[in-house]
């Protein structure tokens, strides 16, 4: 694999930004306990999301995401977005727009990625699993899959018990409309001819544990092809280093 760290000018920014990308390359001759799996001209893309501590180095950093993408032979695209839940800000920039728009559109651009639907999914952790299933239930016609790990479930809830995080994001009153509501959009979503498979992951022990599992009772109310999974578990990496394994097996195998 290669580790590729793009700098560019965001439209729907207005500033510089990054991505890291991990990119799989084709010939790895005497590189040491590697298995290499890349296969054809444009390859399976998965945009990952970081939660709302961190940023676009931090998957890289705390697990081996690295390494189990070289497994699949996929390219694995890792954005910033501060703390924006992955939304057009009120007071601040059009992150929902940059993930879900722009980011793919410039990865391609620069590297050798499919476009096709199939090819295309989404995950994330935390806030970045709120913007992982978000982004896929409002552009189903744009990524097959989507999966959140320890996910902020419910965002009124959540804004609701941490108001200073919301203000930015949906203004002095942190009025939340229905497009930034996971509930309501697996509803409006159930009906898309093209929705995506869903997979939502969850430590026993997470702290929004009980928020999860009432999504997840949403999702098996609806015509979903729904997975869910959940162990002993807190909020905390050796958790997301051990489910985004099982996330790429089920969206890939």
């Amino acid at each position: 694999m290669a580790l590729i760290n793009i700098r560019f000018a965001s439209e729907a920014l207005g500033m510089q930004t990054n991505i890291n990308v991990v990119v799989p390359q084709k010939s790895t001759q005497g590189e040491i306990g590697i298995k290499n799996n890349a296969r054809g001209e444009r390859y399976k893309t998965l945009y990952l999301l970081h939660g709302l501590s961190d940023d676009n180095s931090i998957w890289l950093r705390r697990t081996s995401i690295e390494r189990y993408a070289t497994e699949y032979g996929i390219a694995v695209v890792m954005p910033e977005v501060a703390r924006s839940f992955y939304t057009d800000m009120k007071y601040g920039g059009k992150y929902y727009t940059f993930v879900s728009k722009e980011v793919p559109r410039i990865a391609r651009e620069f590297l050798p990625l499919s476009d096709k639907r199939e090819d295309n999914f989404i995950a994330g952790l935390s806030m970045g699993g709120y913007g992982a299933l978000k982004i896929a239930l409002r552009n189903p016609d744009s990524f097959c899959a989507a999966a959140g790990l320890s996910s902020v479930a419910d965002i009124v809830e959540f804004i609701g018990s941490m108001p200073e995080v919301g203000h930015p994001i949906f203004g002095d009153e942190n009025i939340i409309p229905d497009s930034e509501n996971l509930f309501r959009l697996a509803e409006e979503c159930n009906s898309s001819r093209n929705k995506p498979r869903i997979f939502m992951g969850e430590g026993k022990q997470d702290f929004m544990y009980d928020a999860n599992v009432r999504l997840k009772e949403k999702f098996e109310s609806l015509d979903y092809d729904f997975t869910y999974r959940e162990s002993d578990g807190a909020h905390e990496w050796g958790f997301w280093d051990e489910y985004i394994q099982y996330v790429l097996k089920w969206m890939l195998d």
